[in-house]
């Protein structure tokens, strides 16, 4: 999938219900299976694999598991970009960027996917894009 396949992937699934460990856009979604969703690979995520404890390298795994490939934290962000943000010490956060101001993400408080600018407090720990589609 490309990036502009995976921003439509992500933004199809606004209004999915949250559930921590949600894997399964049919019944609930957490960050993580809402990027595993949103590229079309639900089966290459462990079920209890928790976002919030992730650390970078594991993360970086399953990014790879997942079709994409690292690139800059500062880089520009395109639409289909993964990024894992940190909005608080030891919490891990992962977004579907839709464009550089706007992402679709699984939030607990709301307890469904929503679409939201990305907020200025939560530093990105962490972005990858899809690699380039093969013509």
């Amino acid at each position: 999938m490309n990036g502009e396949e995976i921003a439509d992937a992500a933004l199809a699934l606004v209004g999915i219900p949250f559930r921590l460990h949600g894997r399964d856009p049919r019944i609930a979604l957490d960050c993580l299976g809402l990027v595993a969703a949103a590229t079309d690979n639900t089966a290459k995520v462990p079920a209890r694999c928790s976002p919030r404890s992730l650390r970078r390298d594991r993360a970086e795994a399953i990014a790879c598991a997942l079709g994409l490939v690292p690139t800059s934290q500062t880089a520009a962000i395109a639409p289909g970009d993964v990024l894992m943000f940190e909005p608080a010490p030891c919490h891990h956060h992962l977004a579907v960027a839709l464009d550089p101001h706007r992402i679709v993400h699984a939030h607990a408080g709301l307890g469904r996917v929503v679409l939201g600018p990305i907020p200025a407090d939560w530093p990105i720990t962490g972005h990858w894009h899809a690699l380039p589609s093969k013509e």
